[in-house]
């Protein structure tokens, strides 16, 4: 096996895998929250569902983050060989995004279960109530571009 694609490969997988698991954790964290609110007020549903979707966003700048390794080594082409050196690269590139997107789909779970029990006592604040959530939207972004800008910037 060529150490340089596996470890290009491992970056794009933990970018994937960790983005993925974060917003898993943070839907399923204002899902919880939600199913309670719903289940008092039904009419409640599609306000909630804006809220329980909204850190769902991490795993697709995982995917997104993943695809643009996969590009940058050819993989779904013909393929490139990949030094060991612009491997190692590569797998570190991945970091800031896989690192930021679990953390941040961890705590947008949280943040959104503050909005939901807001819009459970006062729904005309949806606004505020998505706002808050969308905050912490801002370091899973920050960890994509620096992962894109460190990608585009090694030299293969």
């Amino acid at each position: 096996m060529e150490w340089g694609i596996g470890l290009a490969l491992a970056g794009a997988a933990a970018a994937a895998f960790l983005a993925a698991a974060g917003s898993a954790i943070g839907i399923a964290i204002a899902a919880e929250t939600a199913g309670g609110v719903i289940t008092e007020d039904p009419d409640k549903f599609g306000r909630l569902l804006v809220m329980v979707a909204l850190p769902g966003t991490q795993g697709f700048y995982g995917f997104l983050g993943a695809f643009y390794i996969m590009m940058k080594i050819d993989l779904l082409g013909a393929g490139m060989a990949v030094p060991f050196s612009a491997g190692l690269q590569l797998f570190f590139a991945a970091l800031p995004l896989a690192i930021a997107a679990f953390v941040s789909g961890y705590y947008q779970g949280r943040a959104a279960v503050a909005g939901i029990h807001l819009i459970a006592k006062r729904p005309e604040e949806m606004g505020k109530a998505i706002i808050l959530p969308a905050m912490v939207e801002t370091y899973a972004v920050l960890g994509l571009l620096a992962t894109i800008l460190m990608v585009s910037g090694i030299k293969l």
